[in-house]
């Protein structure tokens, strides 16, 4: 058996309906490893908001590795208005943060109607109120440790897997 490289992978290249908007997040490596994640979930567009951010940073770079060149990118003046328009623009605006409403991401189905906004938070603070104001549906990770949060790329990890799998298969 040999391990397969970027090269030789046999796996079908799609760009999902998903947007996916980091509210927040500041931290470099995060921020690399958020185009990541995009980059092999199929995501559509990577926005960033109540952020400065530097997208020639070396760390930035870094992490993200070639991925920042394949994924749409911008940082928001305003990223309650931007969500406001992709609710005109009918998005399922869904957060991940636990919140008195939110229901496990395991049991979420997604509106196949609709394309998908996907909103995640800071990496102290979460999702923002005035964020979490206009979003349709809060999700959330069951855990099972002791800790109540987990690091913002992994939560993305786990959702757009989830997100992602329903969608393919909904097409399939």
């Amino acid at each position: 058996m040999q391990q397969c490289t970027h090269y030789n992978t046999n796996f079908e290249k799609l760009t999902l309906p998903i947007v996916l908007i980091a509210d927040g997040v500041s931290m470099p490596a995060n921020i690399g490893s958020l185009f990541r994640i995009a980059d092999a979930f199929g995501v559509s567009k990577l926005l960033f908001g109540n952020a400065t951010i530097d997208f020639n940073s070396k760390r930035i770079l870094r992490t993200a590795r070639a991925t920042i060149n394949h994924i749409e990118h911008a940082c928001l003046d305003n990223i309650e208005d931007e969500i406001s328009n992709l609710v005109t623009e009918d998005y399922q605006l869904i957060a991940i943060e636990i919140t008195e409403n939110s229901i496990p991401l395991s049991s979420f189905n997604i509106d196949l109607s609709k394309k998908i906004a996907l909103i995640v938070g800071a990496e102290n603070f979460g999702v923002s109120e005035a964020v979490l104001r206009l979003v349709h549906t809060t999700v959330h990770i069951d855990m099972y440790g002791h800790n109540s949060s987990m690091n913002v790329t992994q939560a993305t990890g786990i959702a757009l897997y989830e997100l992602s799998k329903q969608l393919v298969s909904a097409t399939s």
